[in-house]
């Protein structure tokens, strides 16, 4: 099959990512066994660990975009941090609500000022507030100037994140060494975390082709008016 245009390329991508996720869903879900202390409940690792890996890599994207944006100037790696932004701010949620489901059971509660949990909050403030600071400036340079900003600031937080279980006391497990995990449960996750991973790509395809429309369109109405 030759792919001759990049919305080609993206549905390629997006039935890869679908059929990847499908397959880690089912063998997450029927085929590995349940993990002996936890249970059935423990399967949710194989959505929460994948959508928080996701929320960091989309992160350090915005990071690494804006250092460009603040060298070069140019809103074509603004744009790419604003959606991958998006996205990471997305699987953010989604990676607090499954551990918010998966803590219930294990802890008793839905939530709890843990570290773990604290730092992950904190991280989701830090980039709706990046996402909220694009609509203070009309100007398409200086809301990208001052988003590259908040963006390179921000991403502080993200290793603190990270390293939360390891230096404080936590409820939160710390991050489990492959010996520690059985064979099938640690294929299962690397699976679905490189399921995931195409699934982002997917979604920064075609968000970053949205927000190239969004900018043009942006660019006529400011000709015109």
């Amino acid at each position: 099959m030759i792919v001759t245009s990049k919305s080609g390329l993206a549905n390629v991508i997006g039935i890869a990512a679908l059929a990847l996720f499908l397959v880690g869903s089912f063998v997450g879900l029927f085929v590995v066994p349940a993990d002996g202390m936890q249970g059935d409940i423990q399967r949710l690792m194989y959505v929460h660990v994948p959508a928080a890996w996701l929320a960091f890599l989309s992160f350090f994207v915005v990071f690494l975009m804006s250092v460009l944006y603040l060298i070069q100037r140019d809103l074509r790696w603004d744009r790419v941090a604003q959606s991958s932004a998006e996205i990471g701010v997305v699987f953010t949620v989604l990676t607090l609500a499954l551990g918010s489901m998966w803590g219930k059971p294990t802890w008793g509660v839905w939530w709890t000022w843990d570290p773990r949990l604290t730092t992950t909050a904190i991280m989701l403030a830090i980039y709706v507030g990046y996402l909220a600071i694009r609509s203070f400036a009309d100007d398409p340079d200086k809301r990208a100037r001052w988003a590259a900003i908040v963006g390179i600031i921000g991403f502080a937080n993200v290793p603190i994140v990270y390293l939360s279980v390891i230096w404080w006391r936590t409820l939160h497990q710390p991050p489990s060494s492959p010996r520690s995990v059985s064979p099938e449960i640690l294929w299962t996750l690397m699976f679905n975390l490189a399921a995931f991973s195409v699934i982002y790509v997917y979604l920064m395809m075609r968000r970053i082709r949205l927000a190239k429309l969004e900018g043009e369109l942006e660019q006529r109405m400011a000709y015109h008016g």
